[in-house]
């Protein structure tokens, strides 16, 4: 039983996943099952965790994970990406990418994360040759062809498949389905690399990386923040929370407290960003009954 509840969306009366959903599902383990052994693109977040999950599923020891490891991936990015890889059993192994050798990259134009991209799949193109594996592929979605993606062109051209595209599956279906499967980073917040906290045309160095990695971290500790952006612009730090959580970091106390400990990573000048950051991240409803789009797709 099912009531239709606004455009584009059903509310399922009884526990479970639009049938929809399901094939769509059915289509991505039927897509990861023709892909032979696959190597997976992995960062930890939400998207590219479910994919490898589902090819451990349908390939076993025939996927395996791969996470590059380099100055614009914080560490407990990488080390929650590996805790979580290890307690399902799943294989992932890590690179080094040297992406900050690439004059382009470090110019930080608006195609900055094409040669990102670039360096890992690179990197994984080489280990495929060397050791025979049959397909690379990565955790790109339908919603990412309403941005601007200059990842999805290296993609492209190294010839990275991406199932869950594939699949037709967008952010809110892979939380939905990552949820469902247990994985406790269903609803972990997107997170850009270190390198997109730098503006553009302004290079990127690890002393900038280090910087923000520091500041955002200290943020979030410090402040209990579940997001929170730190802009890199100069001796300047523009500071991006939630809107909810703007009030609490802006009495004059807690800006006071940001001032003095960023100082010390070298920022002069503290701004916090009045309208929040506001990305949109679709989410699975809290409500027990299931909530999906039911979107044509």
């Amino acid at each position: 039983m099912m009531d239709i509840e606004g455009s584009g969306s059903i509310r399922l009366r009884a526990p479970g996943i639009d049938p929809g959903l399901l094939e769509r599902r059915a289509r991505l383990r039927a897509i990861l099952g023709e892909m032979g052994r696959t190597l997976v693109a992995y960062s930890g977040g939400v998207d590219s965790a479910y994919l490898l999950s589902e090819a451990n599923q349908v390939l076993g020891d025939r996927a395996v994970g791969v996470i590059g490891r380099s100055p614009s991936l914080p560490a407990a990015e990488l080390d929650g990406a590996l805790a979580l890889a290890a307690s399902r059993g799943i294989p992932v192994r890590v690179v080094e990418t040297h992406e900050m050798e690439r004059a382009a990259y470090r110019a930080n134009g608006p195609d900055r994360c094409y040669h990102c991209k670039t360096e890992l799949f690179e990197r994984l193109g080489a280990i495929a040759s060397d050791e025979g594996w049959d397909s690379l592929a990565y955790g790109a979605l339908v919603d990412d062809l309403g941005d601007v993606r200059p990842g999805m062109a290296a993609a492209e051209r190294y010839r990275v498949r991406a199932p869950l595209l594939e699949a037709g599956l967008g952010k809110l279906d892979v939380r939905i389905l990552a949820r469902e499967g247990a994985l406790p980073v269903w609803d972990k917040p997107q997170s850009a690399c270190l390198a997109s906290r730098i503006s553009h045309g302004s290079a990127v160095t690890p002393e900038k990386l280090s910087q923000v990695e520091r500041g955002e971290a200290w943020l979030r500790v410090a402040f209990g923040l579940r997001v929170v952006r730190l802009r890199h612009d100069g001796d300047r730090a523009r500071i991006e929370v939630l809107p909810a959580d703007i009030a609490r970091i802006s009495t004059p106390a807690s800006k006071t407290t940001i001032y003095l400990e960023l100082n010390k990573l070298g920022f002069c000048q503290i701004e916090i960003d009045p309208g929040g950051y506001s990305r949109a991240d679709p989410h699975p409803t809290e409500d027990p009954e299931v909530m999906a789009d039911a979107e044509a797709r």
